[in-house]
């Protein structure tokens, strides 16, 4: 079952017990999967749990019959259903739950149906009904119920069918019968009811000698066995679609009476059969029923040659009745096998590949008669011909040809252009999708390699590329299933290998990931960084709205022309893309994607505070398809998160190296003024040291050995499945490492960025006030005039210049520092930072060891190389242990 299926099935079931409040399905779910096991029906553990139901059970005959009239249906998975019930009557604690939730939803539907009821009386009768007029009553009933129930739902289904299948072919409508086909009773071989056989009066059979109420019986079958009634012998009306029953004369000899009733069976099977065809040759009802009911008919045909040669012995006057009954006797079996199947199909409304299932199930378990089997065998081949067309023109060439929907894998109108918007895989997933109850049953097990195989090729035909596998043969139905299904894994094996060499080798994509992909959005060409962001410093500085693109746009190119990145050919599909959120939001958009949240975080409007460029930059990449099948929208999208994590990094640490530049002038300074820059300096060395830490880890112990990992597996990789199997892998790996799918590390890791950007533009303004640089350029001696170098007595009056200068601007800075609060100002940065980072390190060492993320420790040991932090750290965890409930003894 797959986890969509579970999620679906828990939230009815929650709906159906009315369970609202609480934790939610999530929980439920979890459960689910981590505790489900796979169960193998057998024919003894069905039984079994039958039987204990039926025992457990206050109406076991109504449960029998139900379990019966489901087994004739075909009904999937009804014996794995069984056996969980079967279960939950041995738990006391659910059932005592459920007999509650039972009581509760009554009350709630009696309440309902109390409160939106109106009040009616039923008129008083002062006459009575005889029990003549009560049976007459009863039969008049009888006959409009038959009479609605033949025509009218067969005409309704027909019509709802045939709207089902022309709103899919809108292009092209199925075709119809002319109505007189069905206003015309006269042409279907099934019994007419209220018409007689002549007009002349019958004679009572009760006064005829017993050799002539012999002689007319046997001519009543013949007409009876044909679907025709006789004189002494009349069908009755249908009610519903149950087996037909028949009349006989009262006053019929009782020798003769019993050997009658033996035979009538099989005009029953035969207007069951007879109906059976008719219905099912009808267009609506698919391409495997009308074959099925083809080869029905060829059988019948058979019957009704058998029927003519005992109809020429009886004018001939050598027909008895027991030689009738011996004649009829082989026929008999093979009547009632066919009524069997065509009772089976209309109860369990089947088409298509659920028609085959059923066939296939009543082939096997005729094994032990092998006439049963034979005449089983022949109709499953002839009704699985249309089937496996639609099958081999899939398998072979990728093309669905399903006017009547009864294969087993449906397509949907999805536009393979929207790949590059839509932040999941729903191309791939749901443009074409497997329907359970359209799979046959000896097929199951190939349902997935099937639906795979015509995808490969559709992809490729999508491409414009005609593709027909060379190993094409016809699959024809047989018991030995290798037959076919070796003939499924050689188009499965060559549909793979088409699609993986066309998207390799052709539209190369393993150059697209490394050359373009990851030099890009990893930032593995650093020269094109370094040009890149100097370039585009000041304009990245600038509020959102207030960029123009366009001029990013140019300075992209002109940083891949003057890069290593000259040589890529695949540069001109980077674009430069500006986006309406900050990274948190887009973190939030990529972890709800298929989930119940997707909608409302996509279409949440974009944060109310504004943008800087640096914060809304990023990159994007123009993917054309079938590449955008691997590089879709929803990997990019990680590849943009993963991209802005690392970009944003980089700017501050560009920040603080502009920092540790601006700061050389502090050479200057007194003893005195240096005193207290040295706290800044230091803490501007360890928010350095951190950053490019954490830049080292995230590219050089995350992504590249990540990325060897995928260049391997892509290698080894045997179909389309697998390549996007590996890339998905890839890139949660990388986000998860990188710290990006935990909101709360995410969260801790943002803070120390601001922090350093704030203590960054602190520094800056500082540094700038001073104002140092014009008044050494103005003092300095290293350089001549006009006149010529410098006198001793000019060295000695500008050194004595330049001594005032550094004591007033020594003085001019430790004003400042008094009057702005430097020093208590670093001290608090130094204050958060250390709060942060030591909050950092506490939550990696827990996930490490409580979630086993092992390559998150690789940070610790960077940042901590020296055990600055381990003593904090141990004190934060004997605290956090302090603060931990005791454990409960066990009992």
């Amino acid at each position: 079952m797959s986890e969509f299926r579970i999620h679906h099935d828990v939230n009815e079931l929650l709906s159906l017990l009315r369970v609202h409040g609480g934790e939610g399905a999530e929980v439920y779910i979890e459960l689910l999967q981590k505790n489900r096991t796979p169960y193998v029906t057998t024919n003894v553990s069905a039984h079994s749990a039958k039987v204990k139901i039926a025992e457990f059970s206050r109406t076991p005959e109504d449960f029998l019959k139900k379990y019966d009239e489901l087994k004739s249906k075909n009904t999937r998975h009804l014996d794995s259903l069984v056996y969980l019930l079967s279960k939950l009557t041995e738990d006391k604690e659910t059932l005592h739950y459920l007999q509650q939730n039972a009581k509760e939803r009554a009350e709630l539907a009696a309440n309902a149906a109390t409160s939106s009821s109106t009040n009616f009386s039923i008129p008083s009768s002062t006459s009575k009904m005889s029990l003549q007029e009560l049976e007459e009553l009863r039969k008049q009933l009888g006959s409009v119920t038959a009479n609605s129930s033949a025509q009218q739902p067969l005409e309704l289904t027909r019509k709802i069918l045939r709207d089902k299948q022309n709103k899919k072919n809108s292009g092209q409508p199925i075709p119809v019968f002319p109505s007189w086909v069905y206003e015309r009773p006269a042409l279907i071989g099934d019994f007419l009811i209220g018409t007689s056989l002549s007009t002349d009066t019958t004679v009572p059979i009760g006064t005829l000698p017993l050799a002539s109420q012999e002689s007319m019986i046997v001519e009543d079958l013949l007409y009876v066995l044909i679907g025709v009634d006789g004189r002494y012998i009349t069908a009755q009306a249908l009610v519903g679609r149950q087996n037909r029953a028949f009349s006989l004369d009262p006053n019929l000899d009782l020798s003769i009476k019993e050997l009658v009733t033996r035979i009538l069976p099989v005009a029953a099977s035969y207007s069951a059969v007879t109906r059976f065809i008719e219905e099912k040759s009808s267009f609506e009802y698919g391409q495997v029923n009308h074959a099925l009911a083809a080869a029905m008919r060829t059988l019948i045909k058979e019957y009704m040659i058998l029927i003519t040669q005992l109809e020429h012995l009886q004018r001939q006057g050598l027909l008895s009745l027991q030689k009738l009954w011996f004649y009829i006797q082989p026929t008999m079996r093979t009547l009632e096998i066919l009524a069997s199947l065509a009772t089976s199909v209309d109860k369990g409304e089947c088409m298509g590949g659920s028609t085959l299932s059923l066939l296939h199930d009543k082939t096997f378990n005729y094994t032990g008669d092998s006439q049963a089997q034979e005449l089983c065998l022949y109709l499953t081949k002839a009704a699985s011909v249309p089937y496996f067309e639609i099958l081999e023109k899939w398998i072979y060439r990728g093309i669905i040809n399903d006017p009547y929907s009864e294969f087993m894998v449906e397509e949907h109108e999805l536009q393979k252009e929207k790949i590059q918007e839509d932040y999941n895989d729903k191309y791939w997933d749901q443009r074409y999708t497997v329907v359970q109850q359209q799979i046959p049953s000896f097929l199951q097990k190939m349902a997935d390699k099937i639906l795979s195989t015509g995808k490969y090729l559709n992809v490729v035909r999508e491409c414009g590329r005609d593709v027909t596998c060379p190993v094409a043969k016809e699959v024809i139905y047989t018991l030995k299933e290798r037959a076919y299904v070796e003939q499924i894994e050689k188009a499965y094996n060559y549909a793979s290998k088409v699609l993986l060499d066309f998207l390799m080798e052709e539209k190369e994509l393993v150059a697209h990931l490394s050359r373009s992909i990851k030099h890009y959005f990893l930032m593995d060409q650093g020269d094109f960084f370094v040009h890149f962001m100097d370039l585009t410093e000041e304009e990245l500085k600038k509020p959102v709205d207030d960029i123009i693109t366009t001029r990013l746009e140019a300075l992209l190119e002109l940083a891949l022309r003057m890069s290593t990145a000259n040589t890529d050919p695949f540069k001109d599909d980077l674009k430069i893309d500006l986006m309406p959120h900050d990274l948190i939001t887009q973190l939030l958009r990529v972890l709800a994607i298929e989930t119940k949240q997707e909608k409302a975080i996509i279409s949440a409007e974009p944060t109310e505070l504004t943008l800087s460029g640096l914060e809304a930059f990023s990159f994007d990449y123009i993917v054309k398809w079938p590449l955008s099948l691997i590089i879709n929208r929803k990997a990019l999208t990680r590849y943009q998160m993963l991209f802005r994590h690392m970009f944003y990094c980089k700017h501050v640490e560009r920040q603080l190296c502009n920092v540790w530049i601006s700061n050389k002038t502090a050479k200057q300074f007194s003893l005195h003024s240096a005193k207290w820059f040295a706290g800044a300096f230091t803490l501007r060395q360890r928010m350095l040291n951190f950053v490019q830490n954490i830049q080292y880890y995230m590219m050089f112990e995350v992504m590249e050995p990540t990325w060897h990992i995928l260049e391997k597996n892509l290698k080894l990789a045997s179909n389309i499945d697998d390549v996007l199997s590996h890339h998905t892998s890839f890139l949660d790996n990388c986000l998860k490492d990188c710290m990006l799918t935990n909101p709360e590390l995410l969260k801790i890791f943002s803070k120390l960025m601001s922090v350093c950007v704030m203590f960054t533009n602190c520094m800056q303004r500082f540094t700038q006030s001073m104002k140092l640089d014009s008044e050494m350029e103005r003092l300095t001696l290293e350089h001549g005039t006009m006149l010529g170098p410098p006198t001793e007595e000019e060295r000695a009056e500008e050194a004595a210049k330049k001594k005032l200068t550094n004591k007033l601007l020594a003085e001019h800075a430790d004003s400042l520092h008094l009057t702005s609060g430097f020093e208590a100002t670093i001290n608090k940065f130094d204050s958060n930072f250390s709060t942060h980072l030591l909050d950092l390190l506490d939550k990696l060492s827990v996930y490490s060891t409580n979630d086993c993320e092992h390559s998150m420790l690789n940070i610790i040991y960077r940042l901590d190389f020296n055990g600055f932090y381990t003593e904090r750290l141990e004190h934060m965890s004997a605290e956090r242990s302090q603060k931990a409930p005791p454990l409960l003894p066990r009992l």
